[in-house]
């Protein structure tokens, strides 16, 4: 027997003591701690251990193939792009393949189990999906990397407030580059619209949807490119003006902040092409998608996701409306923040948490009931207030509710979809 070669990061006794020997359809259940799990449709064979108290997915792959994985999945890493961690790759010469082990992306469920769960007839929880999709993809380009089979089926979905958050999970095609090329990022566009209209209408086809809707699900594909177009153009235009219309830079600022990008630096140069010379070129360097995180846990230490960090920030600053209008003396910032945290947020997570059965993250819930909260509000002209709201949660969230997503699996205490928690809509 040749021995395997193991390249693992951050080794812990147990994983090293895994028998990296025998090919991975070979362990045994009882002498291994595998978890059975569901895993979309895949090309390779995939299992999962728990192990340190946590779960690690195991994937056989060729040599090759699983080496440039790794290599890609380390660049996406360094990056702080949302991929899956790799943990560790694990080279069979007696079987003439590896096992790519990668850390499972605790908080996050697959599509088929999303939909499936969702009412067929409301286009904006879909619309929530394509935009993490889009996001995702033009975050990928923007680092010069190609992903080559971009789909719903090799995505991983996370709760961020009313958003989704889009985590790459399969890298086996794709490539990294200084930069790409406008013909790279459309052949990337075209499999990712491909992709994702199989996907969908096979999904549809599979929970007994009416054909009817496969016109619908086409299209909503097929609008994939313009959104990506769209926030491309917004992270990449080098707008023109006179060099005494200065204002201008602040709301391109305020533009890419409210999608929640840093900007790292600004500059103005003389627009060679005007011939003028008083016109000048705005070039803006884009960092992290985190502007209102950051922001947040400035002000307050709390550590939450972008789309949680907006709606978060919304509520701080109406509670220090409510509070300079009712204390008769000037409250300031860090009275307010202050104020906010201990008699708001702590008390208000604590009873979402409840509400929802602990399940996600308290900040989500608690994010899902402020959305609960206005849309009940909106529907009566009035404020419902935080009970009414809570027990919406509890019970059952508006149907265009972001919280409608909101997802527990019992049986592997993984993140996934909850049917009873969200029972199907009555028929009418």
């Amino acid at each position: 027997m040749t021995a395997p070669d193991l390249r693992l990061r951050r080794p812990s006794p147990a994983i090293v003591a895994l028998p990296w020997e025998r090919a991975l359809g070979d362990w045994d259940p009882a002498d291994v701690p595998l978890r059975e799990l569901p895993v979309g449709p895949s090309r390779h064979l995939v299992r999962f251990v728990e192990l340190d108290g946590e779960l690690w997915a195991l994937k056989e792959l060729p040599p090759r193939i699983a080496r440039r994985e790794f290599d890609v999945l380390r660049h996406l890493e360094a990056a702080g792009l949302p991929a899956v961690r790799p943990a560790g790759l694990v080279t069979q010469p007696d079987h003439d393949c590896s096992i790519l082990l990668t850390r499972y992306l605790s908080g996050s469920w697959q599509y088929r189990r999303l939909i499936a769960r969702l009412p067929p007839n409301r286009p904006a929880h879909r619309a929530r999906l394509f935009d993490a999709m889009v996001g995702l993809l033009v975050e990928l380009h923007r680092h010069g990397v190609y992903w080559g089979d971009c789909s719903l089926a090799n995505t991983l979905f996370s709760r961020d407030g009313q958003l989704f958050q889009a985590w790459l999970v399969d890298a086996e095609t794709s490539e990294v580059h200084p930069s790409l090329s406008d013909g790279q990022r459309a052949q990337d566009l075209d499999i990712l619209v491909e992709n994702v209209a199989s996907g969908m209408v096979d999904l549809a086809a599979s929970l007994g949807r009416p054909p009817e809707i496969d016109e619908q699900l086409i299209a909503e594909a097929t609008a994939l490119p313009a959104r990506y177009e769209a926030l491309w153009e917004v992270l990449h235009t080098q707008p023109q003006f006179a060099f005494g219309d200065r204002y201008r830079i602040e709301g391109t600022v305020r533009e890419l902040n409210d999608l929640g990008y840093v900007v790292d630096e600004v500059s103005l140069a003389p627009a060679q092409e005007s011939g003028d010379g008083g016109t000048v070129r705005l070039r803006v360097m884009v960092g992290e998608r985190n502007h209102h995180a950051r922001y947040l846990r400035e002000l307050t230490g709390l550590d939450a996701g972008e789309g949680q960090a907006r709606i978060l920030l919304g509520d701080l600053r109406a509670h220090q409306r409510t509070i300079a209008r009712d204390r008769p003396h000037r409250v300031g910032e860090e009275e307010a923040i202050a104020s906010w945290v201990h008699d708001v947020l702590t008390p208000g997570m604590r009873r979402a948490h409840a509400a929802v059965r602990h399940r996600g993250t308290a900040v989500q819930a608690y994010c899902d009931l402020l959305e609960v909260r206005w849309l009940l509000s909106e529907a009566e002209g009035a404020d419902v207030g935080t009970d009414r709201a809570l027990e919406a949660l509890a019970e059952r969230a508006p149907t265009d509710s972001a919280a409608r997503a909101l997802v527990a699996d019992t049986a592997s205490a993984l993140p996934a979809v909850d049917d009873e928690l969200w029972p199907p809509p009555p028929e009418h």
